[in-house]
């Protein structure tokens, strides 16, 4: 590796283990599952975490905001909620003036707390920031400040009173993922940590700050995919497109967001290059939300994540890096 952006992408994978460090301080044993939300953050998309209660994905949230330094804001998504609720709306200042006061969507990082209580048209209040990275109230819109992450949660197995999120609004996620129970190990760790410190939680530290994980996500636009990697991807696509057990396959959108996360994992490594074994590692969390089962697939129950795996095994790794990239490997 070498050049200026080889340099970059040692500070980014520097700075992001001290990140992960940091948050492990408060979140044990998920190490894997935090690697991914913030290949999330650096991508510069948005993560959906769909686990049961109480496995601390409300606190993979606070704590990233902490140790980033990024502004940060809590939704709890209820069925009464209307979309000014997220957005803010205009109200008369003091001098009788309107002005804006903006609501909880307009932080640099937010938390969306079981997405899928609110209806959908609160819920497609999300979709305009997310996408255009903006909101609009009154006819107006309002630039979101950056970098913007939305990191939103649903219980997949309470489904009482929720409104399941439709496929046009799971797309907008780069990639849904579970936090998962800890091992036995891991849950011992942290009992034991709980009671020797005597309080809730571990007062964290921020590392860095937003205009630190800007830089890093600039840093993750240098990181190179060669036309070999890129044919995978399209191939791992198009095997989605015509799998018996789907109804739809994964869109366009599917391929640029793998591309997209599997840049920002190599980029975590301290590589300015993507591997296939990014692309493997990556393709669930990334596809799996974005295809539609067929209802006779979903009878058997054929599960979205079994067909990515499947598309994954039909589809021939590339034979090989380029000698660049092989000797970057070898070096590092």
């Amino acid at each position: 590796m070498s050049g200026g952006s080889g340099t970059d992408l040692d500070s980014v994978a520097e700075q992001a283990g001290a990140i992960l460090d940091e948050i492990e301080r408060a979140v044990v044993g998920k190490r894997p599952v935090l690697e991914l939300v913030l290949a999330g953050l650096l991508a510069d998309g948005h993560v959906l975490l769909e686990d049961v209660p109480g496995v601390a994905k409300t606190l993979i949230a606070r704590s990233l905001a902490t140790v980033t330094g990024l502004g940060f804001s809590r939704i709890q998504f209820t069925p009464d909620l209307i979309p000014t609720d997220l957005t803010g709306t205009v109200l008369p200042g003091p001098d009788g003036i309107p002005r804006f006061v903006p609501g909880p969507l307009v932080a640099n990082l937010v938390l969306g707390d079981e997405i899928n209580r609110a209806p959908s048209k609160t819920q497609a209040a999300a979709l305009e920031a997310m996408e255009e990275r903006q909101i609009t109230v009154d006819g107006q819109s309002h630039q979101l400040p950056r970098p913007y992450f939305l990191l939103a949660t649903q219980n997949p197995v309470e489904t009482e009173g929720t409104y399941p999120l439709p496929e046009a609004q799971l797309d907008r996620f780069l990639l849904r993922t579970t936090v998962g129970y800890p091992d036995p190990a891991a849950e011992r760790d942290l009992i034991s940590r709980r009671l020797a410190r005597g309080v809730e939680q571990p007062e964290l530290h921020a590392v860095t700050d937003a205009a630190g994980i800007r830089a890093m996500q600039q840093a993750v636009e240098t990181v190179r995919a060669n036309d070999d990697l890129i044919d995978y991807v399209v191939r791992i696509i198009e095997a989605t497109r015509g799998h018996d057990s789907l109804e739809i396959g994964s869109s366009p959108r599917g391929g640029l967001a793998l591309i997209k996360v599997a840049r920002a994992r190599a980029a975590l490594s301290g590589r300015d290059f993507v591997t296939p074994d990014d692309v493997k590692a990556l393709a669930v969390v990334t596809l799996a939300h974005r295809v539609v089962l067929r209802t006779d697939a979903w009878v058997r129950g054929v599960r979205e994540d079994d067909v990515i795996r499947a598309c994954l095994d039909k589809v021939p790794t590339p034979a090989s890096l380029t000698a660049e990239d092989q000797m970057a490997v070898g070096s590092s």
